[in-house]
């Protein structure tokens, strides 16, 4: 059934999954803070543009937000011009941010108090997932919210779980962020070991990944890993924002991240060589200065 639905943030992710949504019959209005962005939306699928996230909440019964960071999230929410001064009792909003978990819960308790849900639903699947409509969608909040929602985060998700309360989501999407750092050292650590040693490493790849080291890190990216290529997907200013959200966590809880740690500062190191945009594969650049 079509339904007045909200988008808050055209980046890179946000931009495609507001147009599957279009694209699955509803009725969307969207806000991007380079009005040029929007205006690009809107010529590319069916819907409207508003000139604030206040604006652009007004009549939805569903609202996205896909923005950068807790700064960003609460200005989009809380902000003078945020969509929480308009949202309707009985919306839902649906947060694709990836951002903390202090802030997932802060804006499920706003809600509640004021009569809408709300679901933190951080995505993984990175721009391909994003423009293929096959992200994998971590959700956290009440069953009842994410029962009116699912069909709507369908459009763009392959995988949808609620994981438990507010918060989960984000929790969950941190543990993602944490096993990808490990996984992508490790390919870069074995692809420059196997090229130092003179071996084919596609020859190595494909035979490996079909064995026990097999990642989709390993599938989707050794080939521009041994080409030096590193325009594809996730940058790493997005990675160390992520890995700094999981690191501050892990002081709450008690738990250690010593390899987490390691591969933030070995991030570090790459913004260093001008790597600032270039994906998270661009660990294995260390490895070539």
């Amino acid at each position: 059934m079509s339904c007045n639905v909200a988008f808050i943030g055209l980046g890179v992710m946000g931009y495609p999954m507001a147009g599957y949504i279009s694209k699955g019959g509803h009725n969307v209005t969207v806000f991007n803070r380079t009005k040029s962005k929007a205006e690009k939306w809107v010529n590319e699928y069916k819907g409207k543009m508003a000139n604030t996230p206040a604006e652009a909440a007004k009549d939805a019964e569903f609202v996205f937000t896909c923005v950068g960071n807790d700064n960003d999230l609460s200005e989009v929410t809380i902000g003078k011009e945020g969509i929480y001064n308009t949202i309707k009792k009985g919306a839902v909003h649906i947060d694709n941010t990836t951002a903390s978990a202090e802030i997932a819960r802060k804006l499920y308790s706003s809600s509640k108090a004021h009569g809408w849900g709300f679901l933190d639903a951080p995505v993984s699947g990175g721009q391909a997932g994003a423009e293929n409509g096959a992200l994998t969608v971590m959700i956290g909040g009440d069953q009842a919210d994410f029962e009116k929602a699912k069909d709507k985060i369908d459009c763009y998700s392959k995988k949808m779980k609620l994981l438990g309360k507010a918060g989960c989501g984000q929790l969950a999407k941190m543990v993602n962020q944490i096993c990808i750092a490990g996984l992508v050292q490790g390919l870069s650590e074995g692809i420059n070991f196997g090229m130092k040693a003179g071996l084919n490493m596609e020859d190595v790849i494909e035979v490996i990944s079909k064995g026990a080291a097999q990642s989709w890190q390993m599938e989707n990216r050794y080939k521009t890993m041994i080409d030096d290529k590193f325009d594809f997907g996730f940058a790493v200013d997005w990675m160390r924002k992520d890995l700094k959200i999981a690191m501050d966590e892990a002081k709450n809880n008690g738990s250690l991240l010593p390899v987490t740690e390691l591969v933030d500062k070995f991030y570090g190191e790459v913004q260093g060589l001008g790597g600032n945009r270039w994906d998270t594969s661009s660990l294995i650049k260390r490895f070539r200065k």
